[in-house]
């Protein structure tokens, strides 16, 4: 195929998809990365679509900058979450172990799904969460410290602290982008600091995240591929990028 027909081709993808990433691109054409990196750079001159980090969307479409509230997230991806939620449930431990559910819109719907006669230590940082657990017959245990506004949860070396003297038996955890380059990562240090801690003091981490995550990459990295056990996600990922993290030794479950 000629630089022209590629080129094309990949315009096509852009415009029918909305985005594109580079590694499927190379893939699907069988060229590396630089060569597709070459063939965005020309047709983002030539107007056909504005690159990104990872790949290229449509042209004038602009990238999520700086962090979603809570209420923003709730509305974003809901039925995908829903049943990422749902799925979760099949990594609970048994009657008697320990469940971490980090802050964020899919671990919210985790918690909603969790079966009402299970009997479980639920510990989370999120107070909306908090408020769903709350009337479960599990003992329930909120981490302290100061609650950041924008995502209803705490953080801090209070609740650092406190998490650094647990050992979880499951953490569902949240995440604002998954890359093979910088591995999970969220836009606030203090949130990743919060993230770090819970993927240390658990002995399974599963990850919580729609398919609009996975390769993308955020300020604050919080943890490696190597630190994860599960990634639960919807049937948008590209398969390109859900075999890289099966690759990895991840089990990656599609809700």
């Amino acid at each position: 195929m000629y630089a022209e027909e590629r080129q094309q081709a990949i315009a096509d993808q852009v415009r029918v998809n909305g985005r594109a990433s580079v590694t499927a691109l190379a893939s699907l054409f069988d060229v590396t990365s630089e060569t597709v990196r070459r063939d965005l750079a020309a047709l983002e001159r030539s107007g056909h679509l504005q690159r990104v980090h990872g790949g290229a969307v449509r042209p004038g479409a602009t990238p999520v900058i700086g962090e979603q509230g809570i209420d923003e997230r709730l509305l974003s991806h809901t039925e995908e979450k829903i049943a990422i939620g749902r799925a979760a449930t099949r990594f609970l431990p048994p009657d008697g172990g320990s469940v971490f559910f980090d802050a964020g819109t899919t671990t919210y719907q985790a918690a909603l799904a969790l079966p009402r006669d299970r009997r479980l230590t639920l510990i989370t940082h999120s107070i909306p969460i908090a408020a769903a657990l709350a009337g479960q017959s599990s003992e329930l245990h909120v981490l302290g410290g100061r609650v950041r506004g924008l995502t209803q949860a705490t953080v801090g070396a209070d609740t650092v602290s406190a998490l650094e003297r647990l050992r979880i038996s499951t953490a569902f955890v949240g995440t604002n982008g998954i890359s093979e380059s910088h591995g999970l990562s969220t836009p606030d240090p203090d949130e990743a600091a919060i993230k770090s801690a819970i993927v240390r003091v658990a002995n399974r981490v599963v990850v919580l995240s729609d398919s609009s995550k996975v390769n993308r990459e955020d300020l604050s990295s919080f943890a490696d591929l190597a630190d994860i056990d599960v990634v639960i996600t919807d049937g948008g990922i590209d398969p390109v990028q859900s075999a890289a993290l099966s690759a990895r030794g991840i089990d990656v479950v599609i809700a």
